[in-house]
């Protein structure tokens, strides 16, 4: 859990600059100087889950503007994963749908897989916006 804290804090300081390193189609599409809003709050309300010492753990939610110019709003779930976990697909799925049906606004769910298992990348479902999206477990 201290490796996912260090994430948070980072995407807290550096979020435009994770985006564009990381994931740089959504970095192109976002307009930054309209700026952008975390939802952690909210997304507690929505998530909230424990980790192994009884402490609520919480993604980044963060909501961002287009460059195209529409009023559209996005929200963007980063998940931070750092160790192998079988259910994570659905988890994140099932944090993908929570989000959405909340706010009834397209969510796109971007993962960091930080651990070092790379037959852990299998079984993606991936729904269409830049290649990112949901992930269920087949």
């Amino acid at each position: 859990m201290k490796q996912d804290s260090s994430w948070r804090k980072i995407l807290d300081k550096l979020l435009p600059q994770f985006l564009a390193f990381f994931f740089k189609e959504i970095y192109q599409a976002i307009d930054f100087k309209k700026g952008f809003e975390f939802l952690d709050k909210e997304l507690q309300k929505i998530l909230p889950r424990e980790d192994d010492t009884g402490k609520r753990v919480v993604d980044k939610l963060v909501k961002v503007f287009l460059r195209d110019g529409s009023e559209k709003w996005l929200l963007i779930h980063i998940e931070i994963q750092g160790y192998r976990d079988i259910d994570f697909p659905r988890r994140v799925y099932h944090c993908n749908y929570r989000i959405s049906d909340r706010f009834g606004e397209e969510v796109i769910s971007v993962a960091l897989l930080t651990d070092d298992d790379p037959k852990f990348r299998e079984n993606i479902y991936k729904v269409s916006r830049w290649g990112f999206g949901p992930y269920v477990s087949s």
